[in-house]
């Protein structure tokens, strides 16, 4: 699925704030988002979030068979995902030439700058290395993908901690946890990879673009360093032109966001460690409580509670009572009942009403059949659907009617 593009106004209200010197997100040009790592239970297991993307990172290792040309050194993998879960415009079980770059520059930035000693991962030489593997999922997309897996890389390499082995012969036994202590992986320096973006032909330059920024972009800028000020690795893409200036003022500011993002690493990592000796809370299960991982965590605002009853009770005394009159049940028929003054006629009693005056007056009056003698008989046909009734009557009676009519006249006349 591709990604939905952006309107022409949604393009030129992003160009014109970053001309104004503002960014959506309410950040300064320099800024960085807020950076969190959450630890798993198990080493090398972690969770990083830079404002709204996250990424997850977990190392394994196993035995495996070195490389004839470097017999004496372990290997190092990275993979990194990108699940239509972070993002719809992923497509899963095809690799993108997005997802090619990243692979590529976790690679030069983390492997080829020599930050983990491979030949301590050496067993037997020529014939048993540990053989490291660094998978990255990404969680959630929201811009600078590069900056949050390099961080969760090396974060969880520095973490993770590789079983321990004896050599017997040529017998290797690897043992377990409880047999004897998890040995950590042997780290020189940390390489952080730092983006920059450039906008109309290099005249603007953001740090730590978000998903869209990185759209209206005209080119970005990867720094990777470490806190000694060593540069790792440097990428270009975009094909705009920068000056030596504009590297270097890039250089200075990766330099400063570097120092203080290893430092919030270190301080995770002590945390972490420190939690697992005490044996508190540690891992996913000590975010759980504060939903870190399904939502994102609002600060918290404390609450003023001096003084609240004294309100309260103020509050209550200004009220005005209420009145000490008792309603009494007004009853309008059987069964039914009204309670209160005032108060308008809830059970559509009147309309009741109304409606059995309608219906006696729509009642006609029966003749009697004895009356009428056995010549006639009065037929009563009704519609149970509409409620109406209709009365036939056979000639015979009509002139009967006639007749008693005219001799109660003539007697009439004769009485005057």
């Amino acid at each position: 699925m591709r990604e939905t593009p952006l309107s022409n106004c949604e393009r030129q209200l992003i160009l014109q704030a970053i001309a104004d010197r503002q960014r959506l997100d309410g950040r300064q040009t320099y800024d960085y988002r807020n950076i969190k790592i959450t630890f798993g239970t198990e080493y090398g297991c972690c969770i990083v979030e830079l404002g709204k993307t996250r990424v997850l990172a977990q190392v394994s290792c196993e035995l495996a068979t070195p490389k004839p040309s470097r017999p004496t050194e372990g290997t190092i993998f990275f993979n990194l995902e990108l699940s239509p879960m972070a993002s719809p415009a992923f497509e899963p079980g095809r690799q993108s030439e997005l997802l090619v770059k990243l692979n590529r520059l976790l690679e030069r930035c983390l492997r080829n700058s020599k930050c983990i000693d491979t030949e301590s991962l050496c067993v037997v030489a020529g014939a048993k290395v540990w053989q490291i593997r660094v998978d990255l999922h990404l969680l959630n997309h929201d811009g600078n993908i590069i900056d949050v897996a390099s961080i969760a890389a090396i974060v969880a390499l520095s973490h993770f901690k590789r079983p321990d082995v004896s050599i017997q012969g040529e017998e290797v036994t690897v043992y377990t946890a409880e047999e004897r202590d998890l040995i950590p992986l042997s780290i020189h320096h940390m390489p952080i990879a730092v983006s920059f973006a450039f906008f109309q032909q290099g005249t603007y330059l953001l740090v730590d673009p978000i998903e869209h920024e990185e759209r209206v972009m005209d080119g970005l800028l990867v720094i990777a360093m470490n806190k000694h000020r060593e540069l790792c690795t440097i990428q270009s893409s975009g094909g705009i032109m920068l000056l030596k200036e504009q590297i270097l003022r890039c250089t200075k500011i990766a330099g400063v966001k570097v120092a203080e993002i290893t430092e919030l690493m270190q301080k995770a990592l002590e945390n972490d460690k420190n939690v697992r000796k005490e044996g508190g809370k540690f891992g996913f299960a000590e975010s759980v409580p504060n939903k870190r991982i399904t939502s994102f965590k609002l600060d918290e605002v404390a609450v003023p509670t001096e003084g609240i009853e004294e309100q309260a009770e103020e509050i209550v005394s200004k009220a005005e009572t209420s009145p000490a009159v008792i309603p009494k049940p007004i009853v309008r028929a059987p069964g039914t009942g009204q309670i209160g003054e005032g108060i308008q006629n809830e059970w559509l009693i009147n309309d009741l009403e109304d409606d059995e005056d309608e219906d006696e007056e729509d009642i006609v009056p029966e003749l009697d059949a004895q009356s009428l003698g056995n010549e006639a008989e009065i037929i009563h046909l009704s519609d149970s659907e509409e409620e109406e009734m209709v009365i036939l009557e056979p000639e015979g009676c009509q002139k009967k009617e006639k007749k008693t009519s005219k001799g109660t006249q003539q007697k009439t006349s004769k009485i005057i």
